[in-house]
């Protein structure tokens, strides 16, 4: 069963910028956002297929913030994966935290895993 995943610490991330991890052999992208918070995505680009998101800028439209991909700079909101410039792609949207000032990640799937094992105990 997949667990929180450390990646490095908080303070090591700049704000709105990524940086680059594998977890569990998914490559993906972690963001400290100007917020505070923590925001965590598919680093593999769906449209290029270039593992290139944690490169990509932080923007926002609207109430929409997204990360522009670096390759052909479609954005894709931050909170939800949804590409803003096209229906036919997204990318996957993990968890992120902080614990003890170190930055730990869930992959998608294995939220899953966990509230299945835990709904069978």
């Amino acid at each position: 069963m997949s667990e929180w995943t450390e990646i490095c610490r908080y303070d090591e991330l700049l704000v709105d910028r990524g940086v680059a991890a594998i977890v569990d052999g998914v490559p993906v992208a972690v963001f400290r956002m100007s917020d505070g918070g923590l925001a965590v995505i598919d680093n593999r680009d769906p449209v290029s297929g270039a593992n290139v998101m944690s490169r990509g800028l932080v923007g926002t439209k609207g109430d929409i913030t997204y990360v522009a991909s670096p390759m052909y700079k479609q954005r894709f909101d931050i909170a939800t994966g949804r590409c803003l410039d096209d229906d036919e792609v997204a990318v996957t949207v993990h968890s992120g935290r902080t614990q003890d000032g170190r930055v730990e990640v869930l992959l998608a799937g294995a939220i899953h895993q966990l509230v299945s094992w835990a709904d069978a105990s």
